[in-house]
């Protein structure tokens, strides 16, 4: 028994996302910028997505950080380096789900934040602002 759930739990390892900027499979990545560069031994991000989660502006979501005003760099840089956990990590397959999205046939959900980086992210965005309830549903894109 012990073997099988290792395989099952091996499997959910070393993946990637069927999702629009991710490569197929993981694997060195030698260039990636700034935040990213942990994952450059084994990504699932490229060097130019890696560089494009760095950018206020960026075309990997067609958003901007800075949406409701500027975003304070102590801040912005929690969620770039979630972006980069999000594009780049090879070890999210326990919590790959499948997503009804034109866009990428799955995401993920419910991935575990440590407390110390929770507390240091609400520190940190505590005084930022947002103008979305929900940033992951009912966008108007409408405008551009």
């Amino acid at each position: 028994a012990t073997a099988a759930v290792r395989v099952t739990q091996d499997s959910l390892l070393n993946v990637c996302m069927d999702a629009k900027h991710h490569k197929t499979e993981p694997g060195p990545e030698g260039q990636l910028y700034g935040q990213c560069v942990l994952w450059k031994d084994n990504a699932c991000c490229t060097a130019n997505t890696s560089l494009e989660a760095h950018q206020d502006q960026s075309y990997l979501y067609d958003f901007n950080w800075d949406h409701c005003g500027a975003m304070p760099e102590k801040c912005k840089r929690h969620f770039i380096q979630d972006t980069c956990l999000y594009e780049c990590s090879p070890n999210l397959g326990p919590w790959i789900d499948q997503a009804d999205s034109s866009w990428r046939k799955e995401r993920v959900r419910d991935v575990p934040l440590c407390q110390e980086d929770c507390e240091q992210w609400w520190e940190d965005c505590q005084d930022a602002v947002t103008c979305k309830v929900n940033w992951h549903k009912d966008w108007n894109w409408t405008t551009g």
